[in-house]
């Protein structure tokens, strides 16, 4: 599982601290002030604006590179976002080092211009999942149907379905498991 930038990974899959197997959910640190961290740590002038998004697996930094987005090609904001990616890979290596010692998670990069947005790496977690037949045979009709190349295409296509239909409620949920993290951190330790 390389996440880094170009091919420079460290580890393997399941080493980390903590419990055999790598983190375990209760053991990560919290990640709750990455977008701080990140918007005071990345370099003035990358940047208009940064977006940081966080899992259990993976922080997801995506920058609004700096020029006038509207008056922009496609094909211009591509190469603006090609030539940002090369120029600084050293450096947000680096940075992406440093994130992962103090989160313990692995930071994905990308950049967007306009309407083009582009993600330079990014964690494809495996997920297990058990189904009974009802639902194997949805997912067995998307790949009849040629919407999904298999079964976890289909699992994956059906994911980001519900994530566009359900997006309020589920910001809704998030926002609520927020304040439940944080009384759970305010309440007696054992």
């Amino acid at each position: 599982m390389n996440t880094h930038d170009e091919g420079r990974g460290r580890g393997r899959r399941g080493e980390g601290r903590g419990r055999r197997g790598g983190w375990q959910v209760a053991d990560l640190p919290e990640a709750g002030d990455a977008q701080d961290w990140f918007t005071g740590r990345l370099p003035d002038g990358w940047f208009d604006g940064v977006e940081v998004s966080v899992d259990r697996e993976e922080i997801v930094v995506i920058g609004a590179l700096a020029g006038d987005a509207e008056e922009v090609s496609s094909a211009e904001a591509e190469g603006r976002i090609g030539r940002f990616r090369s120029e600084t890979r050293e450096q947000r290596i680096e940075i992406a080092l440093e994130a992962e010692a103090r989160y313990q998670r692995k930071v994905s990069w990308g950049a967007s211009l306009g309407g083009t947005t582009a993600l330079f790496t990014h964690v494809a977690a495996p997920v297990m999942t058990r189904l009974r037949q009802p639902e194997r045979q949805v997912l067995d009709t998307l790949v009849d149907a040629g919407v999904a190349r298999s079964r976890s295409d289909a699992l994956a296509w059906s994911v980001r379905l519900v994530g566009q239909h359900a997006d309020e409620w589920l910001g809704q949920l998030r926002d609520a498991m927020s304040e439940v993290d944080k009384l759970r951190g305010e309440g007696p330790s054992l």
